[in-house]
């Protein structure tokens, strides 16, 4: 069993965001409502990817780092997702949208900034297709990035 990337964002707008800890438990236990089992080392790389593709992102919230949904996800309930909130021993949790936009502008800067710096144009043109959804997603303007790397594709 494999979550995809927008289930990973369904887990987490359940509960309007998790910790790192409290995702990878959530994941074990709709697998294990599924039926199936899974590593902690499997459910890492699925965590690791879904942030990588913007799908999750991490909120830093002072006293700890949420994963919410991100501006790439289309939050999907994974099969006995529904489930969830009577297992887990979380409360619902706001995240402040515009805090949490800057966040992923200041992310998304550093990203393209590497991208370009390295050649990786594979990677600059996801970025700038991520530029589109952010500002969609967020109150931010991404346009100091998206020009940067529009100028170099």
């Amino acid at each position: 069993m494999r979550l995809s990337e927008d289930e990973l964002a369904g887990v987490v707008d359940t509960f309007g965001g998790l910790t790192r800890a409290e995702l990878e438990q959530a994941v074990e236990e709709v697998a294990f409502r599924a039926g199936a089992d899974v590593d902690a080392e499997s459910v890492a790389t699925w965590v690791d990817d879904a942030i990588d593709a913007y799908h999750l992102v991490a909120y830093d919230g002072g006293d700890r780092t949420l994963y919410v949904a991100g501006p790439r996800a289309f939050p999907e309930e994974p099969p006995h997702g529904e489930d969830l909130p009577h297992i887990m021993d979380v409360e619902p949790r706001h995240v402040d949208r515009a805090a949490l936009g800057e966040q992923v502008h200041d992310r998304l800067t550093d990203e393209a900034t590497a991208a370009l710096a390295g050649g990786n144009e594979e990677r600059a043109h996801e970025l700038l297709d991520v530029s589109y959804d952010l500002e969609a997603w967020a109150p931010v303007d991404c346009t100091d990035v998206r020009s940067r790397l529009d100028a170099r594709l």
